[in-house]
């Protein structure tokens, strides 16, 4: 196992530890063990500092336009998904989850290494961006880091930092649409290529039905649509998946996880600022985030289908309307708008658990261990006891569930529930019946589980506890045959829900 590469100046010993922290929390992701985990990221690392070396040297000798490369996070994290490729390849597979194998085997690594003109949108836009811009847009969109510490990371400055954001947001925008354009497509795709552009403009436009229809079944294109809607909170999630690939929605998670648990760690009275990171890791506090094979692909078709009409319409979508062919260049410029923090793009459940209700025909992964649901190496402020087994059943429990479907395609829907109860929780699970024989898939912020029609959904070990007359909310992605009808007989540990 090679040495980890030393740091040639301060500058970028901070780099190492900020890029040391994403490796290994990917890794992790990636495989069955710490030690396994340990050993991917120190290879992956070393090989991932070298190209980022190699390609910083190149650019300052060259001449005239820049070579299109990633910023130095997401190409470290490059480096592990192709480090894991090569354990597949030369007979370590063993060592690697059990999904990401299935995920391996398949066609979908030749979208990240194959022909430039048929990577994913995300990835092209990316590296077709100034490095500091990228840089910006990745470490405050997928990171998740305060505006002040990337600020404080860039050299910008923190004043004027969440403008120049917004500027590199609709700049991620424009190349991601060019991207888009210069892919091969077939007609249909390209007859929908300018009315794609129109509609992802602004949340206050009218979605036709035919182009929901059209990205509800083109992988592609709802990709794209992913990438030009800026409104909405979708855009880390599909920097994530299409930079990173497998994975991408659980490292999302992770990396949520972890700068929250930062920022209680520095609001704590008389927290130490010189404490090293590396300790106090709290091992075993989350449930397994390995996503399934085709969670990616299900992913971006929600957010492909999530463009529902929401009232009004533009002098745009009228042009695009009455002429759909492709154009030729980017179009005009584009408006920006601040989003929130996504709040659903949490990882999905173990496979372990979910494979038994997700449809896919992928075999059930065997159990593993538990790892922290931040990169290993991140501190905690909290310490939480290691989980035991299903929660009693309460008997006194006071609950109201809300059920929303969020999102419906073509055999596949997205939903969310929320439960309000009336006494405090130090763990819950809940429970509730299909009537069209719904499946669940992918679920996050809980642990999908049951058999048949009847659903349970444990607490992940980070949201167990729920004080008196709070609310906690999860959500999951599913498939539909004949009818959607909304699910009953919700119950709390056991006892009775009210439906709201």
């Amino acid at each position: 196992m090679p040495d980890l590469p030393t740091p040639q100046d301060v500058t970028e010993a901070a780099l190492f530890s900020e890029g040391w922290d994403a490796v290994l929390s990917y890794a992790d992701l990636c495989t069955a063990g710490s030690v396994t985990a340990h050993q991917l990221a120190t290879e992956a690392f070393t090989l991932g500092m070298r190209e980022v070396r190699a390609a910083a040297s190149t650019h300052v000798r060259g001449a005239g336009r820049r070579t299109a490369r990633l910023p130095t996070i997401p190409a470290l994290l490059t480096a592990v998904r192709d480090t894991a490729a090569a354990w597949e390849a030369g007979g370590q597979g063993h060592k690697l989850d059990p999904d990401l194998r299935l995920w391996l085997n398949s066609d979908a690594p030749d979208r990240f290494s194959g022909p430039p003109l048929r990577r994913p949108v995300a990835l092209r836009g990316l590296r077709d961006m100034q490095e500091a811009d990228a840089s910006l847009l990745w470490l405050a969109e997928v990171e998740a880091l305060p505006l002040p510490a990337v600020a404080r990371r860039l050299g910008l400055d923190p004043t004027a930092v969440a403008g120049e954001l917004d500027q590199v947001r609709a700049l991620f925008r424009d190349r991601c649409h060019r991207a888009h354009l210069d892919t091969p497509m077939d007609a249909e795709c390209r007859s929908y290529a300018r009315l794609l552009d129109a509609v992802t403009r602004s949340a206050a436009v009218d979605t036709p039905e035919d182009l929901s229809r059209h990205l509800a079944t083109c992988v592609r294109c709802a990709e794209a649509a992913a990438c030009l809607r800026l409104h909405g909170g979708g855009l880390p999630a599909a920097l994530a998946g299409g930079v990173v690939g497998w994975g991408g929605l659980a490292y999302l998670e992770r990396r949520r996880r972890a700068a929250e648990v930062r920022l209680v760690g520095a609001a704590r009275p008389g927290a130490d600022a010189g404490a090293d990171p590396t300790q106090d890791a709290g091992r075993g506090r989350a449930v397994r985030r390995g996503l399934l094979a085709t969670a990616v692909v299900l992913s971006a078709l929600a957010l492909g289908a999530s463009l529902v009409p929401s009232g009004g319409s533009g002098q745009d979508i009228a042009a695009a309307r009455d002429d759909r062919r492709p154009v030729a260049g980017p179009g005009a410029s584009l408006g920006t708008t601040h989003h929130p923090l996504p709040a659903g793009t949490s990882a999905p459940a173990s496979p372990a658990s979910a494979a038994p209700t997700s449809g896919t025909g992928h075999p059930t992964a065997p159990q593993r261990r538990e790892p922290d649901p931040e990169p290993q190496g991140t501190s905690s402020a909290t310490h939480r006891p290691a989980r035991t087994g299903a929660p009693a059943p309460t008997e006194a429990t006071t609950c109201h569930v809300t059920y929303q479907l969020v999102n419906q395609w073509n055999e596949g829907f997205q939903a969310a529930v929320t439960l309000t109860t009336d006494h405090a929780l130090a763990d819950w699970q809940v429970a509730w019946s299909f009537p069209d024989g719904q499946r669940v898939g992918q679920m996050w912020d809980a642990t999908a589980g049951g058999s048949g029609a009847r659903v349970t959904a444990t607490a992940a070990d980070y949201d167990k506890s729920v004080a008196a007359h709070a609310s906690v909310s999860f959500g999951f992605v599913g498939t539909w045959r004949e009818r959607n009808r909304a699910p009953h007989g919700f119950t709390l540990n056991g006892a009775p829900c009210a439906t709201r």
